[in-house]
């Protein structure tokens, strides 16, 4: 009885043994999904939910929501340095794609109500905005996808202006401590339209916004994100830490977006006149976070 039992037991063993040899050798295969980036941008003055808008990808579950965005993207101001907050690109897996834009709210029968509801196809490797302006009231209110083709701009940083208001701008770009230049950088930029890049030396730039034609500022001249270079955390030549994209780190592209005041009553978040804030739209390329 004894012998049967060692036997039973080493065969056990031996068993037991193969297994776990086979389950070291054995390779797992992950897919390497071809991602886009996504973000959306919210310049809607008359409605929202309680907390904004939603972008949420319905053909798949997938963790690339655009969540809670606000009326001009919850601007944070720092230093003199207006920033959209929720302007980040979202990972999205790449090809035809149906997203929805719903209302946010704290209420079911709100939050369940479609805003914009389409299909778009994603490329790997490149990034696009939903861009989400006009008027609901009037009636005016479209959904804009934009694929953001940054060009490189190599030694220099890229600039740009979305005016999202219902008149047309003219924007100047100038270094920080220098008189506004009599040219415009941008001139006659027509309402809801975007601008072309310009490219110009790294440094603290300023925008100056005025209505068409006109020589007074809609609003105080405000600095774009200056960003920071790529770093080590360790204090040495390895650099492991991304650079935050901005006027001062060469290879970086910036957005300003001017926004309209926020129409009286309505539940986009409360701003009583027009402002402009900035997004990053491209990164250096050749270091970490590229």
């Amino acid at each position: 009885m004894m012998r049967r039992i060692f036997q039973l037991s080493m065969i056990c063993l031996i068993a037991g043994a193969a297994s776990a040899c086979n389950s070291a050798e054995k390779i797992i295969a992950t897919e390497d999904i071809p991602t886009a980036g996504v973000r959306l941008i919210n310049a809607v003055p008359d409605t929202a939910g309680a907390y904004g808008f939603d972008l949420r990808f319905v053909d798949m579950v997938e963790n690339s929501t655009s969540f809670r965005i606000t009326f001009r993207n919850t601007p944070t101001t720092t230093a003199g340095i207006a920033g959209m907050g929720g302007a980040e690109y979202k990972p999205a897996r790449a090809g035809s794609r149906h997203f929805v834009i719903f209302f946010d709210d704290s209420i079911q029968a709100i939050a369940s109500k479609i805003v914009k509801d389409t299909t778009v196809n994603l490329t790997a490797g490149k990034n696009y905005t939903a861009l989400l302006w006009g008027s609901a009231r009037a009636g005016t209110m479209k959904l804009t996808f934009i694929e953001e083709a940054v060009p490189d701009p190599g030694t220099q940083v890229a600039l740009r202006i979305i005016n999202a208001t219902t008149s047309a701008i003219d924007a100047t770009q100038y270094l920080k401590g220098a008189a506004v230049p009599a040219t415009n950088t941008w001139s006659n930029v027509a309402a809801m339209s975007v601008s072309s890049y310009v490219t110009t030396a790294p440094g603290a730039i300023m925008y100056n916004v005025r209505a068409a034609g006109s020589a007074t500022a809609l609003f105080t001249d405000v600095q774009a994100l200056l960003g920071s270079p790529a770093s080590s955390s360790a204090g040495t030549s390895v650099l492991d830490l991304a650079p935050i994209p901005g006027t001062s780190v060469a290879g970086s592209a910036l957005t300003m977006v001017v926004f309209p005041a926020t129409t009286p009553g309505s539940r986009a978040a409360n701003f009583a006149a027009v402002g402009g804030a900035f997004m990053w739209d491209r990164r250096p390329p050749g270091v970490p976070g590229t």
